[in-house]
């Protein structure tokens, strides 16, 4: 069905590219961005030796659209061979323990059902056939055991309790939706009476028909099957989630339970913090559970301390307390005393190893963004990208020695494109404090030339551009339209230790906004081939906030303003969002609470002083930052006479995930850029 975009004017959408081949050496495109091949579910075998990987194409060459698996194996790089050939895209991958067959999920039979692929000759079997879709899944260590999560009726013993109540919801006569209790809505969508709980169910004997509910006394989600693990002798299993309360929405107390295979009573094996503990995992000897946990409740922002659970003794530790980075992904090593884990790192998403004994830190690689983190014997086998190079896979020994790179999928695609060379700076921002950016050269770069900025304002606010390769906010895009790239990581950005990223906390539009003005004023004076007096800010979220916030606070700092998804109006923005414990915690509780900080940095109270031209965009299904932000930024623009455009999205939420929509939200964008800053 063919997408419908509303915008509040008749002007027709621009091409950026017309249809065809693209030449060679061109700039960055959109199309291009939508003709990437990507990499999917990257798992080592347990031996070490095979990876197995999915791989969807974009249509670059030949008009290739599949979404298949591969199978590389690593002592003859040379020998790639594709394991499926199927219209229905199978995702969750992994091994089984004995590395001679895959598991999966795929809908080749009307839902989402897990399978099993032998890698020595024959056809992919089906696992489960159950009435439900397969969420997520994890097989136990032993092949006897298998955890599902399901999407059902919180009460519900069986499957078919839940089929019943779904049947008596088809044949409601009116459309209502009634709650009880927050929330009542998330990121996109409305929530429904369903949950995402933990089943398990026996395997080999036969096709898996039914599971058992472990949790079918709770109301509530478990975090994700990422977030659940066998214990080593399959015997029982951790997840986590959060106590059923009606306080759900306000804050961030997950925990981790563990429970018998067999169900029964649910044991808190963290309950004494009160903070967000997260992706349990066990070592292989099954002496260590190691998980992450955040310190501070509310916070989701906070650093995530790696902890190690003595399953012999009991006594628990956290690794490394002195390492000021929050941990993301983490893997134990072959010797189980080693933990190896990705984490942000001025401006990079880095590997490092942790001794589990004695807290001993070193860096293992440390260029863009590493993620997809495997280990196995001496190996590690991650993915990675940079702001010129779209993620493909990698591989390194665990002492840091020996990378090379085991994939391009994006070969031909990369011929076709000529990037701007990009390079990290520095500047003393609020406080006298380092504050670190990047900076993207127009992909034709002449030193003799002047070219207009494009000034990007992260999201989050705890975030960071990075050295990273997107599709949504590509900083080679804005460099391919004859752009410098400024990126600004201020005060609350990750990955400069955890002060840096909590100092934003109660403090929205004060130190953010002094970086931002400071490192505009040193990237003009440090590059003078770049003409400041011809720049215009960008952002999403936060992003989109700060551009509200630059109207009424900086209002001649920029030529123009474009807003994704921006927060206009703080009162009513905490009134209509989902996850409360994000404004409670950064903006000082409730809304009505005494000293909180929502008229304080709203940039709706300074209204009155916005004068530089806007282009507003939103997602309609957004319900983080719902579309009346954007349509009262928009009102006050138009009320003031100000140049302005809205352009909503119907079928977007916070993000703009169709490709026909991110074609034409940039060629708005630039279109509005180019109406600004272009010469004369």
């Amino acid at each position: 069905m063919k997408k419908t975009l509303i915008t509040l004017s008749l002007l027709p959408a621009l091409s950026l590219l017309a249809a065809g081949a693209v030449s060679a050496n061109a700039p960055l495109s959109v199309e291009h961005l939508n003709q990437l091949n990507k990499l999917h579910d990257v798992v080592l075998s347990p031996d070490g030796r095979f990876l197995a990987y999915g791989q969807t194409n974009g249509g670059f060459s030949p008009a290739d659209t599949s979404s298949d698996l591969y199978l590389m194996d690593l002592s003859n790089l040379n020998k790639v061979t594709r394991l499926t050939q199927n219209a229905s895209r199978e995702s969750q991958l992994q091994w089984a323990a004995d590395g001679q067959s895959i598991y999966f999920i795929a809908n080749r039979t009307g839902l989402s059902q897990v399978w099993q692929l032998p890698l020595y000759g024959g056809e992919a079997l089906q696992v489960t056939d159950l009435p439900v879709p397969v969420e997520g899944f994890k097989v136990s260590a032993d092949a006897k055991q298998l955890a599902l999560a399901l999407s059902v009726k919180p009460g519900c013993q069986t499957l078919q309790c839940t089929l019943d109540a779904k049947a008596a919801e088809a044949n409601k006569k009116d459309s209502a939706m009634a709650y009880d209790q927050l929330m009542v809505r998330h990121w996109d969508s409305w929530l429904t009476p369903y949950r995402s709980q933990l089943h398990v169910a026996a395997l080999g004997k036969g096709v898996v028909k039914d599971a058992t509910n472990l949790m079918s006394e709770w109301n509530t989600d478990i975090a994700g099957i990422s977030e659940v693990a066998f214990t080593p002798d399959n015997s029982r299993l951790v997840f986590s989630a959060k106590i059923p309360a009606a306080d759900q929405a306000w804050h961030t107390n997950f925990d981790i339970f563990m429970v018998s295979i067999n169900g029964g009573e649910k044991q808190n094996l963290t309950s004494s913090n009160p903070a967000w503990d997260a992706q349990p995992s066990f070592s292989a000897d099954g002496r260590f559970m190691a998980y992450k946990a955040m310190s501070k409740p509310a916070s989701e922002a906070d650093k995530f301390s790696l902890m190690l659970l003595d399953m012999v003794t009991g006594q628990r530790k956290e690794l490394a307390p002195e390492f000021d980075s929050s941990i993301g992904e983490y893997q134990f090593g072959a010797d189980n005393r080693t933990v190896y884990v990705t984490t942000q790192d001025v401006g990079q998403y880095s590997i490092y190893a942790i001794n589990t004994s004695f807290g001993d830190v070193r860096k293992v690689y440390g260029d863009g963004t590493a993620g997809a983190l495997n280990i196995a014997s001496d190996k590690i086998v991650f993915t990675n990208h940079k702001l010129d190079m779209p993620a493909e896979i990698f591989q390194l020994n665990v002492d840091g020695t020996g990378l090379s790179q085991l994939t391009d999928i994006n070969a031909q695609w990369r011929k076709q494109v000529k990037f701007g060379d990009y390079e990290q700076f520095s500047f003393k921002g609020a406080n006298d404090d380092t504050v670190y950016g990047y900076l993207v050269k127009p992909w034709n770069f002449d030193a003799k030339k002047k070219y207009p900025m494009a000034f990007l304002v992260h999201g989050g606010p705890q975030g960071s551009f990075g050295n990273m390769f997107n599709e949504r906010w590509n900083a080679q895009m804005y460099a391919a339209k004859g752009y410098a790239v400024v990126m600004i990581d201020f005060h609350g950005s990750t990955g400069y230790g955890q002060a840096f990223t909590d100092s934003i906390s109660r403090d929205w539009g004060v130190k953010p906004l002094e970086d931002l003005k400071k490192g505009f004023n040193y990237i003009v004076q440090a590059q003078p081939w770049i003409d400041g007096d011809r720049a215009c800010a960008l952002g999403a979220s936060y992003g989109g906030y700060m551009m509200n916030w630059i109207a009424g606070n900086w209002p001649t700092g920029f030529k123009c303003l474009v807003n994704h998804a921006g927060l206009y109006d703080m009162p009513s923005f905490y009134g209509s969002t989902e996850e409360l414990w994000f404004p409670e915690y950064d903006l000082g509780g409730p809304v009505w609470q005494e000293g909180s900080d929502y008229q304080k940095f709203n940039p709706a109270a300074l209204a009155d002083k916005w004068q530089t031209p806007m282009l507003v965009l939103h997602g309609l299904k957004d319900y983080r930052v719902p579309y009346a932000q954007g349509l009262g930024a928009f009102t006050n623009l138009q009320r003031k006479g100000i140049d302005s455009r809205l352009v909503i999205f119907p079928d977007e939420n916070h993000w703009i995930l169709n490709k026909d929509n991110r074609v034409r939200w940039y060629n708005e964008v630039f279109q509005w850029l180019d109406k600004y800053t272009k010469a004369n």
